[in-house]
């Protein structure tokens, strides 16, 4: 029996499965290679051959696995990464002044460091190394008093962050993950669905912290939701529910007049056809006015292509700024295989196509919950 009980514990140290994409792993990968090296080139070029300041910090590789690996934590957010590394390192310095005796002073410094964070909710774990190297870091960053805060761990904290952000624009992933205002999300109509109210309940009576955001496991919950709802029904397909009344543009028209469709009939993104009206991409308001809705970077990504373009005395055409790589439907395509198509892979608009490849219709995440809904009812009353 006993012998039974230990297995089970040890068992608990088997990591879990890793679900992510080797592409993803190795993209992570490359990330904190480019994000150590410009921390690193940046710290030199900014400090110069001062011996006395390090050109790179431990702590920062940890940081460089939570920003660039796991960028969806709630522990990798800009704010964690700044707020946490300073204010740790001013606890960390202070304790050093005061406390002479080395263990002491760690062990106060991390302690009153992990209190700080959660006080200003900027919780980082590689943040208790920066509190550890301001105690243990020796002589050097000792003489260094309350710079040690400046440089190097504002510069190398503010560096590491700035690779991050461009790193994860350049490469489509979004970055950082800003908390949202809880907002009604479109769910099935079941008695048994969740509200963002009975997560938040169930969160509080944890006695741990669970590093996801909630507004990441409210998505994920909701798809996982949205996939067995959707898994009944296989009756209705595209040509069910898309919305037929579609706007499109062509590749010459220009971003301005495609951005004054997208205003006028309230849609946030149109289907680019050719003249045989097949689609040959798509393009979003966050596309035509990166600036004014896409934010900051949005606004750098385009002006390292505008740049790399270089100077033009055109407007620009939805050519150079849509997306070529549209995924589209079959109007025949059943409507459960919508679902990952919607909740694993980013779509918000998937263009429907006919028999020969004609633009007919777009589905939206509206489409597709409003034709659940009506197969579900329609379900009932045939059980009625």
């Amino acid at each position: 029996m006993s012998r039974n009980v230990l297995l089970r514990w040890l068992q608990g140290f088997l990591p879990a499965p890793v679900t992510l994409r080797w592409t993803e792993r190795l993209r992570g990968g490359l990330g904190a290679l480019i994000g150590i090296a410009l921390t690193g080139g940046l710290a030199h070029l900014l400090v110069g051959d001062a011996a006395a300041i390090p050109f790179l910090i431990a702590p920062m590789g940890a940081s460089a696995v939570l920003l660039f690996a796991v960028p969806a934590s709630p522990l990798a957010q800009p704010w964690s990464i700044i707020g946490g590394n300073l204010v740790s390192a001013t606890v960390g310095v202070v304790c050093a002044m005061l406390i002479h005796d080395p263990i002491d002073a760690a062990a106060l410094a991390v302690c009153l460091a992990i209190c700080a964070m959660f006080a200003l909710r900027c919780v980082h774990p590689p943040s208790g190394a920066v509190a550890l190297t301001a105690v243990l870091g020796g002589p050097s960053i000792h003489a260094l008093g309350f710079g040690f805060v400046f440089a190097p761990v504002a510069i190398q904290s503010a560096a590491l962050l700035s690779s991050a952000i461009v790193f994860h624009a350049l490469t489509g992933h979004r970055y950082p993950h800003g908390h949202a205002a809880p907002k009604p999300a479109n769910a099935p109509p079941d008695a048994a669905a969740f509200t963002r109210a009975d997560l938040e309940a169930v969160l509080s009576r944890r006695s741990e912290m669970l590093d996801v955001d909630p507004d990441d496991l409210e998505a994920l919950l909701r798809e996982t939701q949205l996939q067995a709802y959707a898994r009944r029904f296989t009756e209705f397909t595209c040509a069910d529910i898309m919305s037929r009344a579609i706007v499109s543009v062509t590749p010459d028209t220009s971003a301005q007049a495609a951005l004054a469709l997208i205003d006028r009939h309230q849609v946030k993104a149109l289907p680019v056809i050719d003249a045989t009206r097949r689609v040959c991409g798509i393009v979003t308001r966050a596309d035509l006015a990166p600036v004014r809705r896409g934010g900051i970077v949005e606004g750098m990504k385009r002006a390292i292509e505008r740049l790399m373009r270089g100077p033009s005395t055109t407007p620009p055409l939805v050519a150079a700024l849509m997306t070529t790589d549209v995924r589209t439907v079959k109007t025949g395509t059943a409507i459960a295989e919508l679902v990952p198509m919607f909740a694993h892979f980013g779509h918000h608009h998937i263009p429907v196509v006919g028999a020969h490849d004609e633009l007919a219709g777009m589905v939206t995440e509206t489409d597709l919950i409003s034709g659940l809904y009506r197969q579900s009812f329609a379900g009932e009353r045939k059980s009625a």
